[in-house]
């Protein structure tokens, strides 16, 4: 699978709200530093700086049963059958070019929805033929119905073309590749050659699989199928089927006062948190700010630290992007 970043929500249940950029926490107004003798502070704190992501969303089909098969085994043709869907259908490949969705009625058992995939092909895991666009919406669905064409009038071998679709799947989601399948032989009504079919029954008892014959044509075996899919859906398990990575921002109610003071190439060096955020609460200009800035400074043991450093009149203080000229 195509591997373009962390999953950071999916949006599947209707209502559902996800946070997914952070606004930064807020500032302080002047009023917050007015005192008894300041009472009208021309100065204030900025807002932290909110969080900046690129982001790719995609449109993910919620389905509870998805149609796989090459292009042309008739999987419009079958959901026509079951459902009130009215999909594009003719006999030429790639008829169908986007998902068609259908509900299937509870005349089979309990009502279910199943999308038709558009036909996959060999190399759809790297892109071909729009295949990582087709390849997504069968993420969401619990159940895949493998449609294949057993009536050999394309010169298909069926059970090639299983192979070929279920490595298609692994190479795209080892998780996929895993989820529960029934294979659907399709087209038995003009069927030519019988072992093609019978190949396809050893297979399905080879690796543990139901397979059901039907005409999507002539309904024969479809209702059978459609109780089967209805009974499987009731014993398969709701699950997260994506790995939601998930960074929450934590905020803590008082600001670190980790200040670091050094001495580098004759400079006297100030960094921190606090200290980068104080340059920015203040006006420079205004006499009251800067009475402001020198009390912090020495509350927060700056100037002290300095001191001891050895600063003296005429050195020059680095603060953030602020450079400033000692006087003791």
């Amino acid at each position: 699978m195509l591997k373009l970043g962390k999953v950071l929500a999916d949006l599947s249940e209707k209502g559902q709200k996800e946070l997914i950029l952070a606004g930064g926490r807020g500032g302080k107004g002047n009023t917050h530093f007015a005192t008894s003798t300041r009472q009208a502070p021309r100065f204030s704190q900025e807002g932290e700086k909110g969080e900046e992501k690129e982001l790719i969303l995609e449109l993910k089909l919620l389905a509870d049963v998805g149609l796989v098969g090459f292009p042309n085994v008739g999987k419009s043709t079958l959901l026509s059958v079951v459902t009130d869907a009215t999909p594009k259908i003719a006999d030429y490949h790639f008829t169908t070019l986007e998902p068609n969705l259908g509900v299937v009625k509870g005349e089979f058992g309990s009502s279910f929805v199943i999308a038709d995939i558009p036909g996959i092909i060999e190399g759809a895991s790297q892109g071909v033929g729009l295949g990582i666009q087709f390849l997504r919406h069968i993420e969401r669905t619990r159940l895949l119905l493998h449609v294949i064409d057993v009536s050999g009038t394309e010169g298909r071998n069926p059970v090639k073309d299983f192979e070929i679709i279920n490595e298609e799947l692994k190479k795209y989601s080892e998780k996929l590749s895993k989820r529960k399948q029934i294979i659907v032989a399709n087209k038995i009504d003009s069927m030519q050659d019988k072992s093609l079919y019978e190949n396809l029954q050893k297979l399905a008892k080879q690796k543990n699989m139901e397979i059901y014959a039907i005409s999507s044509a002539t309904g024969e075996g479809v209702k059978e199928l459609m109780k089967r899919v209805s009974e499987v859906l009731k014993q398969l398990p709701k699950e997260d089927l994506i790995e939601i990575e998930k960074a929450k921002k934590v905020y803590t109610l008082e600001e670190k006062e980790d200040v670091t003071v050094k001495k580098e190439n004759g400079m006297f060096i100030v960094s921190g948190q606090v200290v980068e955020k104080l340059m920015r609460t203040l006006n420079l200009e205004d006499n009251e700010s800067l009475h402001y800035f020198h009390r912090r400074l020495n509350e927060l043991g700056i100037n002290q630290k300095l001191k001891e450093l050895g600063i003296k009149d005429g050195d020059i203080v680095q603060i953030s992007d602020y450079e400033l000229e000692w006087e003791d």
